[in-house]
């Protein structure tokens, strides 16, 4: 079971859409054209707190806590098969919004023409948070000229930010601290660096197994 109860019309749903990619993805290079997008909260405290024992009847004692215990911050990471396109930190404890969303929007077009990208090729993916689905974020994405491929709800077993890249991050930030947004920031740098090009297209190329599972097991979650 994954994070939400799926009920039988969200997995006529996963199904009917899982059908509508694989069909799409059967044009040469598909998967290569896919440009992925997520959020996600990092903590500033990635330690793992140890438990005091106590005898019955015994208060345990309070342990002080640091400022940054409870700070964290959300990256919003732009990624394809050959890597990360773009990302950027918002302010520590603010969340996105539709307006701030459709601004990123902008400056990771502007990046990709930099890049010498053509953004009429894109095939985007991203999940159906409140934020992504903005009308103001439509309207830009109709304005950029980005080509938005379907998504079903509650599946972030189908998006490869979730099953993939933050699954990695999460693993990988165990035991880490921070302190300034900065030290965030150079640590998801360094760890997107320390990847091949082979973890990122293996992220992006896996989409076609699971739209496969899914219309297998008639919108079932993947469990991995």
């Amino acid at each position: 079971m994954g994070p939400h109860l799926l009920s039988n019309a969200n997995k006529a749903t996963r199904v009917t859409m899982a059908g509508i990619l694989l069909r799409l993805a059967k044009n040469t290079g598909f998967y290569d054209e896919i440009l992925t997008c997520d959020e996600k909260w990092i903590q500033y405290d990635n330690s793992t707190r140890k438990r005091q024992r106590l005898e019955p009847g015994v208060e345990p004692i309070p342990t002080p806590k640091p400022d940054f215990l409870d700070k964290k911050v959300m990256p919003t990471v732009w990624w394809n098969s050959q890597g990360i396109g773009y990302f950027e930190l918002l302010k520590p404890g603010q969340t996105i919004t539709g307006e701030t969303y459709a601004q990123q929007l902008e400056r990771v077009n502007n990046v990709l023409l930099q890049k010498g990208l053509d953004p009429s090729n894109i095939k985007f993916i991203q999940d159906n948070a409140r934020p992504h689905v903005a009308k103001i974020v439509q309207e830009k994405l109709e304005e950029l000229g980005w080509e938005t491929l379907p998504h079903p709800p509650y599946s972030p077993d189908i998006s490869p930010s979730d099953y993939h890249l933050f699954r990695s991050m999460r693993s990988h930030l165990a035991g880490n601290k921070f302190k300034e947004v900065q030290e965030v920031e150079k640590w998801i740098a360094d760890f997107f660096a320390s990847k091949q090009a082979n973890f990122y297209a293996e992220g992006i190329h896996s989409l076609h197994g699971r739209w496969k599972q899914i219309m297998l097991t008639n919108g079932e979650y993947i469990v991995d």
